[in-house]
């Protein structure tokens, strides 16, 4: 399942670049020197997946408070039904119920750090737009962020979205260098597979919590494991 926070992060970026390609096309990197707009732009990018980490973190954290309740399984199929379920209702209709209302305020002031942060050029500021990058609300790291509830651990959580953050990375990196260097038409043809890609996860979430026993894919539940090897003494 972390090999699909990395798939999720490279076939998605595309919609990252969508989202915070104006943030990245305005990052005052070095344009006379290559070395220093490198490092510049790797530590955008520490910045970015630190607070994906921290997210991984705190929603891992909710998962493993939810597995040791014995919803393990459950968490996984709620995952994968949620999944699919914002992929297939579309944005217009969720926007109806303006769900994201209560952190409006956290997102207004993540969005004035950022301002304020684009227009400075010392050491730590591309760390700092990386990092409040991180947090502006996308609704592909909010199906990252399922993810990672749904490992059940705090560790695997943070891994899941640094992981997820990994992939993002060349095609935010190659925006950065060449703006809008994809022409519309490969845009809507991956923007189509990202939603399929999705639902794909969501699916395997669901397999994964249906316990069927099938090694690496859907495996056994370790309770039933358990008990079918006392019988067997």
């Amino acid at each position: 399942m972390l090999l699909s926070a990395l798939i999720l992060g490279l076939l998605g970026s595309l919609h990252c670049v969508g989202m915070c390609g104006p943030i990245a096309f305005m990052l005052p990197v070095d344009r006379t020197n290559s070395f220093k707009r490198i490092t510049q732009i790797t530590v955008y990018h520490i910045g970015r997946i630190l607070a994906y980490s921290i997210l991984g973190l705190l929603f891992g954290l909710i998962g493993k408070s939810l597995y040791l309740f014995g919803f393990q399984q459950q968490l996984s199929i709620i995952v994968g039904v949620l999944m699919i379920v914002l992929v297939i209702i579309p944005y217009k209709t969720l926007g109806k119920y303006n769900l994201s209302r209560p952190i409006n305020r956290i997102i207004s002031k993540v969005k004035s750090g950022l301002g304020k942060a684009l227009k400075k050029k010392t050491a730590d500021t591309f760390v700092t737009i990386g990092f409040l990058n991180g947090f502006l609300p996308c609704g592909l790291v909010y199906m990252a962020v399922f993810g990672a509830v749904a490992t059940g651990s705090i560790l695997e959580g943070s891994l899941y979205m640094i992981l997820f953050g990994i992939g993002t990375i060349p095609l935010m990196t190659s925006a950065i260098y060449l703006g809008k260097f994809l022409n519309s038409n490969i845009k809507q043809r991956i923007q189509k597979a990202v939603p399929v890609f999705v639902v794909i996860i969501g699916a395997l979430f669901i397999l994964r919590g249906l316990g069927l026993g099938i090694p690496y894919l859907s495996p056994a539940p370790v309770v039933e494991m358990a008990n079918s090897t006392i019988e067997c003494h």
